[in-house]
């Protein structure tokens, strides 16, 4: 899973957008995933830092994990990006 943060006005709620390469499979496949996606991101809500943008993308068959694993990923990247260095 790729993750990355863009900082901004802290006084901003956390954005986040996901990017779910064709890869994954057709249209319907990619929603799916975007879906499980947002469920996750809403499960870690107090990893998102307000005032940061996040992009957050699914490379090749890691889209067809299921859900914990998806969201384990989520978690692992959002704490990475928080204990980063701004």
């Amino acid at each position: 899973m790729v993750t990355t943060a863009v900082v901004g006005s802290p006084s901003e709620p956390p954005r986040v957008a996901y990017a779910i390469g064709r890869r994954a499979g057709g249209a319907v496949a990619r929603n799916k995933v975007r879906r499980r996606l947002r469920a996750a991101t809403r499960a870690h809500a107090e990893e998102l830092e307000p005032g940061r943008a996040y992009l957050v993308g699914v490379v090749g068959s890691q889209a067809l994990a299921p859900y914990s694993t998806l969201s384990a990923s989520l978690q692992a990247a959002l704490r990475a990006l928080r204990e980063e260095p701004a």
